[in-house]
């Protein structure tokens, strides 16, 4: 039997494999499980998805049939809050800015000069979203000595109580926050939720961060922003993805582009892989899976 990946359902191998499955591990860019793939696998019980969102390949068939699906967004989660621990920590000291005046000058650089108020003590961190990176962000941020508060109309008092971070408006977050980190999926209700009314209320010296999806931001009045000179912005993504050459987003030096790298590359792959491993595992031990998806959670990923 090959050990080769399985890239087209309906080659005569392929079938072969499929007619004796009984637990299917996906990845990225698998192609879509409908009526006509389940037909030539009837003993197929399990979807195990070493990825995020199932809904481009698990097909309305699978969840007709009552096929069990899992998913690895809980571990692709952990690269992106890791990278936001990184920028919020770099970005409450000043580091980027003072390095990068350094590099302009090249002579020496007093930072409380250009930051009087740098340091992480003390500074308010605004989330916006309590997803499953924005739940891993407030876990990494426990250990600093900050103050967190998110905005999530589905999030109860008694769940922030339990996170342990304030829960208020994102009218509020967006004017008392020292960052903002965007973590809401990419919904209709969620385009464009960071508007021009709302960018206009950022406390001057706020940084921005965005890994979520760049079509969750007016784009044009964060630039026009950040054209003044008194806010920041990390942005991992973008509308489009890769922006054209003339952006006005390159030519600033208060903005940090970096190519959508802040999920799950390299050696971090290994963890989606291993996900889905022990989800197999538990289903040989008979164990339920440690997460599920149900086809109403779809609704709600990017």
């Amino acid at each position: 039997m090959s050990t080769s990946p399985i890239g087209d359902f309906h080659e005569a191998g392929a079938k072969a494999i499929l007619a004796e499955t009984d637990v299917l591990i996906t990845g990225w860019g698998c192609p879509p499980v409908g009526q006509e793939v389940l037909d030539i696998a009837p003993r197929l019980r399990y979807i195990l998805h070493a990825g995020g969102s199932v809904k481009h390949h698990v097909g309305d068939a699978c969840w007709s049939r009552g096929i069990q699906v899992s998913n690895a967004a809980d571990a692709n989660a952990i690269p992106v809050a890791e990278f936001t621990l990184a920028m919020i920590l770099l970005a409450n000291k000043g580091v980027l800015q003072t390095a990068r005046t350094l590099h302009t000058v090249k002579a020496e650089v007093v930072p409380e000069q250009l930051f009087p108020d740098m340091g992480n003590y003390g500074k308010r961190i605004g989330v916006v979203g309590a997803s499953k990176i924005g739940r891993h962000v407030i876990r990494l941020l426990r250990p600093f000595e900050l103050e967190i508060v998110v905005a999530d109309p589905f999030l109860s008092a008694t769940e922030a109580a339990e996170l342990g971070v304030g829960l208020v408006s994102l009218e509020e977050l967006a004017e008392t926050s020292d960052i903002v980190s965007l973590h809401a999926p990419s919904l209709p209700t969620t385009v464009s939720m960071i508007n021009a009314g709302l960018i206009a209320r950022f406390r001057t010296g706020t940084t921005f961060i965005n890994t979520s999806r760049g079509e969750l931001v007016d784009q044009d009045a964060l630039l026009t922003r950040l054209e003044q000179g008194d806010l920041y912005a990390v942005l991992d993504v973008t509308t489009p993805w890769v922006l054209p050459p003339d952006s006005g987003f390159y030519k600033l030096p208060n903005v940090l582009l970096t190519p959508h790298m802040a999920g799950s590359l390299g050696t971090e792959l290994e963890r989606l892989a291993v996900s889905a491993v022990e989800e197999a595992q538990r289903l040989s031990r008979g164990e339920p899976l440690r997460f599920p998806v149900r086809v109403e959670d779809l609704a709600f990923t990017a």
